[in-house]
């Protein structure tokens, strides 16, 4: 089980671009994944994308295109580049680890399914 941090969140204009840093301390099995989840005020919390120990992905289709999900496994550390934001993106945004592949072999958006949560960190995005 790890410990997670988020940090980088801050307010941005339209059109800008934000990359979120998550920190993780302790153990983490190889078999499971890391997401990104967000929640705005008044809104159910909602994947935006994981990745697995090698690196495959899965996003969204609200941030295709737009964000990028990677990890530095040498520093421990899961990352989400955020390009072209949106005043709908803005929302506290929260690293996850720990859920398995789902069937298909493909890392889940479900926030059901992951174990361990940071804090979070907020992101605005102004029009």
């Amino acid at each position: 089980q790890v410990q997670l941090v988020e940090s980088g969140g801050a307010s941005v204009q339209a059109g800008g671009s934000l990359r979120l840093s998550c920190a993780a301390s302790g153990y983490r099995y190889s078999s499971y994944c890391m997401g990104w989840f967000r929640q705005a005020p008044g809104k159910e919390r909602e994947g935006v994308a994981a990745i697995d120990n090698d690196d495959s992905t899965n996003y969204a289709d609200s941030v295709k295109g737009r964000f990028t999900i990677s990890q530095d496994n040498a520093k421990n550390t899961l990352y989400l580049q955020m390009n072209s934001l949106k005043p709908e993106d803005t929302a506290m945004y929260y690293c996850a680890a720990g859920a398995p592949r789902s069937y298909g072999g493909s890392c889940p958006l479900s926030l059901y399914e992951y174990n361990n949560w940071g804090q979070g960190t907020q992101v605005t995005v102004s029009s």
